[in-house]
């Protein structure tokens, strides 16, 4: 039996689409129903419901489906056990947002071609929504975004948090410190409409009883960062994706009375039973995360330590 066409029934079940599976495999349509019929004519039975338009299984199928994830990852373990090459010499589709990529997507890419050298990387950025779909669609093998991806087939698990916070232009917001109220009172900046950082600030003035002037949705960070700079607005971003360019450019975060609520982040993968090359690589990013979150605590507590009592500073500004 030719395990290229097990994989290929594999894919064609778990995304519920001959199309998808193509693109997954990285084959034309025409290609991969052409291993789909050898399949079945070695079977002897029919797999895919042809039937309509609507995607179906089989009885068949449904059966042979446990099957196909079996000798697929039979196949893997064979391979381990001899001693296969390298599991890892392989392209991995990987999207995220951007707040991921300003903060500790890079470094950690670099950490993970050292460590797998043979390891092909496409990635992709775009926004939580756009990000999902391509995972439902089997488009994407790793996502980070600020929600859990669900479909069949689909695992998530939740990383470290992003703490957010208000930037703004350091020459035109010079305050030691801002209310809500004083923020309502200037043009505001967060992420695209109906995100989990818009509803959040439109939350908190909502619980404050404060009305915000104007709220600007926008779905670039980028974007975000160059109009804070230009003094359009005042933006909601995380502190740990924007806090390399207060020294270089013209932005200052904005201490506020009241915490903006933090940015989750969320790890969601698509298993493999043919390789293990993605289950290595979410390892690889948890890790590192967890290590890289750790260490902004503590330097986080060390400034923390380091600041002089509130009256000694309060007088030696006075003399």
């Amino acid at each position: 039996m030719n395990l290229r066409f097990v994989e290929a029934f594999y894919w064609v079940a778990s995304l519920k689409s001959v199309t998808r599976a193509a693109e997954k495999l990285f084959l034309t349509q025409s290609a991969m129903s052409s291993r789909i019929a050898a399949l079945e004519e070695e079977l002897g039975v029919l797999l895919l419901d042809r039937r309509d338009k609507q995607f179906r299984l089989t009885m068949a199928g449904t059966r042979f489906l446990v099957y196909a994830q079996r000798l697929l990852e039979l196949q893997r373990e064979a391979k381990a056990e001899m001693g296969s090459s390298d599991a890892l010499a392989v392209s991995l589709r990987i999207g995220a947002i951007e707040s991921v990529l300003h903060s500790w997507l890079i470094p950690w890419m670099e950490q993970l071609r050292t460590e797998h050298p043979a390891l092909a990387l496409e990635l992709s950025v775009e926004t939580t929504p756009v990000l999902i779909e391509q995972m439902r669609r089997g488009t994407q093998d790793l996502v980070f975004t600020a929600l859990p991806a669900t479909a069949d087939g689909v695992r998530s698990r939740a990383l470290p948090s992003m703490e957010m916070v208000f930037v703004g232009s350091a020459s035109l917001h010079r305050r030691r410190r801002y209310t809500l109220a004083d923020l309502a009172e200037l043009e505001l900046l967060t992420f695209q409409r109906g995100s989990l950082p818009h509803v959040a600030l439109l939350d908190l003035f909502r619980a404050a009883r404060v009305e915000p002037r104007r709220v600007h949705t926008i779905s670039s960070v980028s974007a975000m960062l160059q109009m804070a700079q230009g003094g359009f607005g005042v933006a909601t971003l995380p502190r740990e994706a924007v806090r390399h360019l207060f020294v270089v450019a013209d932005l200052r975060e904005l201490p506020c009375d009241a915490r903006l609520q933090p940015l989750p982040i969320h790890a969601s993968y698509r298993s493999d039973p043919s390789a293990q090359a993605v289950e290595t690589v979410m390892r690889s990013a948890q890790a590192f995360v967890d290590a890289w979150s750790a260490a902004r605590e503590g330097t986080a507590m060390g400034r923390q330590r380091t600041k002089p009592p509130q009256g000694k500073a309060s007088k030696k500004s006075m003399s």
